[in-house]
């Protein structure tokens, strides 16, 4: 296994930010199994999850940035993703989240991660702007981006994705 090179890690009080590894794998595959990945695509079978997986890595390689994986600080399992992102066919450059183990859900830990990542794509990667495109009837990222102090800027469609929102984040300055 070739490990990617230079992508940061950041931690919190919680969570450590870091590129994604092979074992995080088998976690992501049971959350894109499941009902829970609704609202980004899923469930799917595992070998779609491999190219989801596989979309999330080569994204730092392509963009040199992507999602960071979320792991737990004492253990270090993947918990979930957070991070900017702009895939082809998104409409601007997006911070986005997700909480892939059951277990760790409504713990704050999406919140934190989402607060963190911002952080460095308004600091070290020179974002002025972000949004976060929630999948409609995510009401609880809707909920977190709310908290986050985004507002609602519009709706967007995806040809494979259907209807999201478009919540737009406050810009650097307004966090300072």
């Amino acid at each position: 296994m070739i490990a990617l090179t230079g992508i940061p890690v950041i931690e919190t009080a919680r969570l450590r930010l870091r590129g994604p590894r092979a074992a995080d794998y088998e976690v992501f595959a049971a959350f894109m199994a499941s009902d829970r990945s609704r609202h980004i695509g899923g469930p799917v079978a595992r070998e779609q999850a491999w190219r989801g997986f596989g979309h999330l890595t080569g994204h730092w390689v392509l963009r040199g940035y992507s999602m960071f994986i979320l792991a737990d600080l004492a253990t270090d399992k993947a918990l979930g993703m957070a991070g900017p992102w702009f895939p082809e066919g998104w409409p601007e450059r997006e911070l986005g989240w997700s909480i892939w183990a059951a277990e760790a859900e409504g713990q704050g830990l999406a919140h934190e991660a989402a607060f963190a990542a911002r952080a460095y794509a308004y600091g070290t990667l020179g974002w002025t702007t972000a949004i976060s495109l929630i999948a409609e009837g995510n009401t609880r990222s809707e909920a977190l981006a709310l908290r986050l102090g985004c507002t609602h800027a519009g709706d967007f469609e995806h040809a494979m994705f259907g209807k999201s929102r478009i919540f737009r984040h406050p810009g650097p300055e307004a966090l300072q």
